[in-house]
């Protein structure tokens, strides 16, 4: 795969950028980390170590801006996980199910902006438990759902206007990813 790899560091307390150091086998850890991605195929790669990592009743919610990369990361983690695609945004369809080819869990990749409250979510009636779920925009809506998800935040340079285009394309993105987080009900 070209273009670089993602950069691995932890995230601490006041941290900035993140640095060097982190090994991708800290996902779970019970530790957040941050990434410095640089190209698409980066944020692909780094799908693709994650959902190495995942398994059935795994939820992740992905945070960012459009064009952040959300569905680039998804495309790596759906073939890690060795599913049916092409993984492409379910903006128009709300949820899109990907069997597994190699006898593993599904992936069901959700796309919550359309969807108006957690209810909506609930009534997409997902198998959480027998699936790997990725819920892009699924802050405050997945917490009615799931007791504890993965939280991936992927952060980008804005453009400062609409004539500025250079920063829609492989500027640096951040990628924060807190493992399985518990949601104390």
């Amino acid at each position: 795969m070209g273009g670089t790899p993602p950069t691995p560091g932890h995230a601490e307390a006041g941290a900035g950028a993140a640095h060097e150091g982190a090994q991708i086998q800290e996902f779970g850890q019970g530790q957040a980390t941050e990434y410095r991605v640089d190209t698409a195929d980066g944020m692909h790669e780094l799908g693709l170590k994650l959902g190495g990592k995942l398994a059935a009743g795994d939820i992740l919610v992905l945070t960012g801006p459009l064009g952040a990369g959300k569905t680039t990361l998804t495309r790596g983690i759906g073939q890690a996980l060795g599913v049916r695609g092409p993984v492409q945004s379910p903006t128009f369809v709300i949820a899109r199910t990907h069997p597994s080819l190699v006898d593993g869990p599904p992936l069901v990749h959700v796309d919550a902006y359309r969807l108006g409250s957690a209810a909506e979510l609930d009534d997409l009636d997902i198998d959480f438990a027998n699936s790997v779920v990725v819920v892009e925009w699924g802050r405050g809506m997945v917490e009615a759902v799931a007791d504890a998800w993965w939280d991936v935040e992927i952060e980008r340079p804005v453009a400062a206007s609409a004539d500025d285009q250079e920063l829609d394309g492989d500027a640096p993105r951040l990628v924060r990813i807190a493992p399985p987080h518990s949601d104390a009900r």
